[in-house]
């Protein structure tokens, strides 16, 4: 669905701000997952993951990323937003991205045991629904997946990975 160029530099420029919220998620031992929501090239809002911190299933990052977003603009809906993220959403975060009408999604790495977007479903760009994304994935997706599986192989004690794998090396919205 999208007509956009690949990558660009904006493009380049908000992940890497996702990365670095993915690092502090992982630093307070969160998945490491980070995501801005950007509006005419300004950060509206931002998140990384705190389920563990808020002990809730809902405290993903793009949530996060979306409610700030929503308070800073005064707005439910956000149609001139773009959602930056470094790990595929969830439904629930899906969900809540066509909710908000953001217009377009750019994610890292695929998350092949929970992801909407493209592992498990496409419901960002679903046409029986009357609000449809724009989607560009793969923006620093090695960067994004590394992040993920030094994760959990920390978790499982470095053992390499007997989880499983994709992105997260083992189920990458584990504990998210």
């Amino acid at each position: 669905m999208s007509s956009l160029p690949p990558t660009s530099a904006e493009d380049a420029r908000w992940l890497a701000r996702c990365l670095e919220l993915a690092r502090e998620a992982a630093a307070a031992d969160e998945v490491p997952v980070g995501a801005v929501l950007v509006v005419d090239g300004v950060v509206v809002g931002e998140g990384r993951n705190r389920v563990e911190e808020r002990q809730s299933p809902f405290a993903h990052a793009e949530m996060e990323a979306l409610q700030q977003a929503v308070q800073v603009l005064g707005a439910k809906r956000l149609p001139m937003a773009t959602l930056y993220c470094t790990l595929e959403p969830c439904f629930l975060c899906a969900g809540a991205v066509l909710h908000a009408r953001v217009r377009r999604v750019v994610f890292g790495a695929r998350d092949p045991k929970f992801g909407a977007v493209r592992s498990l479903g496409s419901v960002l760009e679903d046409p029986r629904l009357n609000h449809r994304c724009e989607v560009l994935e793969g923006v620093e997706a090695e960067a994004s997946a590394e992040l993920l599986r030094a994760f959990f192989r920390g978790k499982r004690g470095g053992n390499g990975g007997a989880a499983g794998g994709g992105a997260g090396g083992g189920g990458s919205r584990v504990g998210s």
